[in-house]
């Protein structure tokens, strides 16, 4: 009898470590920690990320990862300077301003290499070629206001520019002739208000030789420098979660808009799906994948874009900036 009482625990314990070694998935004791924060809340913008943190990539790479949502309160440059997040999304243009100031942030992987700001015009309002707002309102935001007044520039433009907020209320109501807009957010909002494509004239940046790439990954060099395995980790993850995410749209659908019910944010699945759609036009997909590589001449458009407008004195040398 005695030798039986010992002999179970020890089975039941045998069969436990079994279990938690060929069974159970990687105990986080065995990963990396880190942090992400895209810089705006979950939505089909970022559907990469949270498919890849939701379908398990970035443990099978390696990776414990805590996804903060970004926003106005949470500044992404912020948490990355503090370390309290080894990764996050930026725009090109904010990081380049950033370093040219002395944040050691490296780009390592351009996620988006079209961009998404736009501007558009009701063709009811006479304007369909850029020389056609001359003399007009056009709304601007405050934070994205390169793109446009390079447009103005190589198009000798004299507009009178008026701060856009994020509602496209100013446009639909006449207060401006032109709005800005992302083609995969507000100009979908301008059709829902009832307004067909074929009543617009959109004018998209990268077709005028104004392409500014917008989202990409970025960390601090001291991150590179102390874990280079774990940033790449990050980046193959990201970009098979991306993968995923246009391979299987509804499924990501699916997770963004639990997430979005998570933050207690508006959810629309028409609206993510669209917004989904124009992800995939502008992170183009490839039989080999997404490429992920920040191209040298586009970092050096959006550089020179924010030096003539006095937003930084010097562009920062391309081979500190991007690292692969």
């Amino acid at each position: 009898m005695r030798y039986e009482l010992i002999k179970r625990p020890l089975t039941y314990c045998l069969a436990l470590l079994f279990i938690l070694l060929f069974i159970s998935p990687a105990m986080p004791a065995d990963l990396k920690k880190a942090v992400f924060i895209p810089h705006w809340v979950p939505q089909a913008q970022f559907a990469g990320y949270y498919v890849a943190y939701e379908m398990g990539i970035y443990r099978k790479h390696g990776i414990d990862l805590a996804i903060i949502p970004g926003g106005s309160e949470t500044p992404p440059l912020d948490l990355l300077k503090d370390e309290r997040a080894q990764f996050g999304s930026l725009w090109l243009s904010t990081a380049i301003e950033a370093r040219a100031q002395g944040v050691e942030l490296v780009n390592v992987a351009q996620i988006m290499q079209k961009s998404g700001l736009i501007l558009v015009a009701k063709k009811s309002g006479g304007i369909k070629e850029p020389k056609d707002m001359n003399g007009k309102k056009v709304g601007i935001w405050d934070s994205f206001k390169v793109q446009p007044k390079a447009f103005f520039n190589k198009y000798n433009l004299d507009v009178k520019t008026i701060t856009q907020s994020y509602s496209v209320n100013l446009f639909l109501s006449g207060g401006v002739d032109v709005a800005s807009a992302m083609w995969y957010n507000e100009y979908h909002t301008i059709l829902n208000s009832g307004l067909n494509p074929d009543e617009l004239v959109t004018f998209f940046f990268y077709e005028h030789d104004l392409n500014f790439p917008e989202d990409g990954i970025y960390v601090m060099k001291n991150t590179l420098d102390q874990d280079p395995e774990l940033v790449r980790a990050f980046v193959a993850a990201s970009l098979e979660g991306w993968r995923y995410a246009f391979d299987h749209p509804e499924e990501a659908l699916d997770i963004i808009i639990k997430n979005l019910t998570k933050e207690h944010m508006p959810a629309s699945r028409v609206h993510q799906r669209w917004m989904l759609n124009r992800m995939k036009d502008l992170i183009p997909l490839t039989e080999a994948g997404i490429s992920g590589k920040l191209k040298e001449d586009d970092y050096y458009r959006v550089g020179k874009g924010l030096k003539d407008n006095g937003l930084i004195e010097e562009i920062p040398p391309f081979a500190a900036f991007y690292q692969e």
